[in-house]
């Protein structure tokens, strides 16, 4: 089992950047792929972007050229920068780890950015 523990989240105005950190409660093995996540209020939840075990990303069009996902080793997860923020990017975002073994998310870091 693994556990996934998101954090960095906050309020900012737009423009602002933050940086979000998923650690994972254990050394990863067996991964296909590790996500971002966010869900805004009343909306679905929807990929914002994603790193294989190659350590190829893919990003949402909305978010292209503003957010850099990343490996963190120390904490055995993935970082998102996001730099540039718009109150469209109010949302819960939530971590998720795609294993052999199963797939995990964590609890979620709420992002507010106000205008």
């Amino acid at each position: 089992q693994v556990r996934l523990t998101e954090s960095g989240g906050g309020s900012v105005q737009a423009g602002g950047s933050l940086t979000l950190s998923c650690a994972a409660s254990t050394v990863i093995y067996g991964g296909k792929a590790m996500q971002w996540y966010r869900q805004a209020p009343g909306q679905q939840r929807e990929m914002v972007a994603q790193i294989d075990t190659g350590g190829t990303t893919s990003y949402h069009d909305s978010v292209k050229g503003r957010f850099t996902i990343d490996r963190d080793s120390s904490k055995n997860g993935i970082i998102l920068q996001m730099n540039g923020l718009k109150p469209a990017d109010t949302g819960t975002y939530y971590c998720r780890a795609q294993l052999w073994s199963g797939d995990y998310w964590g609890q979620g870091t709420q992002v507010i950015v106000s205008s």
